[in-house]
């Protein structure tokens, strides 16, 4: 938002703006400190190479209030999941509540969730924009000693997400389960935001955007991952923010066509729905085999939603 603000407003607002991107971050980085490597603590993972990387977590190791009846079904299917409504939280911390592909260990049930023990490729690139955000605020602002800080943090972190969380075999960005030392089966939009942010290679960012038109695009827009399932953060749904990522991700790297593609068929999704129902809604499914009521998720899909407002507008004056 500040980055946004900055378009408008120009450099001034970083920092207007520094101390609530210092608080934001200290959230995220609490503990790191006190960490050797190998150890996780609160939202922090610190890897054997010293490396810093961020993943989910929650104080609470309860139900949450919102799905408390859910959730102590799913315990009496998994007595051993000690971490259970602290996974779950989690998730709903990550905005992916549920994604097969990404949270769950056994990739079906959501007592199997694991999310605590998962580093994301999304979370930790959009620290890596926060960190970048800071440095340009300790630059503007003339404070030499947290902007050499700060050059090191980024520079840091972007090793470490290239270092981490690209899968060579399949070579697109996921996921890496650090307990297990292995990157999860999790083929989904997150392999998008390196892209987004800008750190890609040339050469990474072109297998990825191949995966992406391949196997992730459809008529009505981009897949959340590339599996079926009854979960809303996996096929068939698409979510707005996701186009939009992977809009300014293809615009990014050259690939216009993709681009294109993306902003058209999400555009078309859109308008032909609203053409039936005069809404426009949280979620849709973007393949045309699937029922428009096909949403999957724990609650109904809503009427009206912003991120969808926002980026049907934003796509519509690009």
């Amino acid at each position: 938002m500040v980055r946004l603000l900055e378009d408008v407003r120009g450099e001034i607002v970083l920092v207007k703006y520094l101390e609530a991107l210092e608080k934001e971050y200290a959230f995220w980085m609490k503990g790191a400190e006190s960490l050797s490597g190998g150890q996780a603590d609160l939202r922090i993972v610190k890897m054997e190479d010293g490396s810093l990387l961020n993943r989910y977590w929650d104080a609470e190791n309860t139900p949450r209030p919102e799905g408390y009846a859910l959730d102590v079904a799913l315990m009496e299917l998994a007595p051993g999941n000690k971490n259970l409504y602290r996974n779950l939280r989690a998730a709903c911390e990550s905005g992916w509540d549920f994604s097969s592909r990404r949270w769950l260990a056994d990739g079906k049930n959501l007592h199997s969730i694991c999310t605590t023990e998962i580093i994301p490729v999304d979370l930790n690139c959009m620290m890596l924009h926060l960190e970048q955000t800071l440095l340009d605020a300790y630059t503007v602002s003339d404070n030499r000693n947290m902007r050499i800080k700060f050059e090191t943090i980024v520079a840091g972190r972007v090793d470490a997400i290239e270092n981490y969380l690209w899968d060579e075999q399949d070579k697109v960005y996921k996921d890496y389960h650090f307990q297990h030392k292995h990157h999860t089966g999790s083929r989904s939009l997150a392999m998008l935001f390196p892209l987004y942010v800008g750190i890609s290679s040339a050469e990474r960012a072109a297998h990825v955007l191949a995966f992406v038109n391949e196997y992730l695009l459809k008529d009505g827009g981009l897949l959340t991952t590339d599996v079926v399932t009854e979960q809303q953060w996996d096929a068939p749904k698409g979510w707005a923010p996701l186009q939009w990522v992977g809009y300014k991700a293809a615009r990014q790297y050259g690939d216009s066509g993709l681009a294109d593609g993306i902003r058209s068929s999400w555009i078309n999704n859109v308008e032909h729905r609203f053409a039936q129902t005069g809404k426009l809604m949280e979620k849709y499914p973007v393949v045309k085999s699937y029922d428009d009521k096909d949403t999957g998720g724990e609650y109904p899909n809503q009427d009206g939603f912003g991120w969808t407002n926002g980026v049907y507008l934003k796509m519509k004056n690009v």
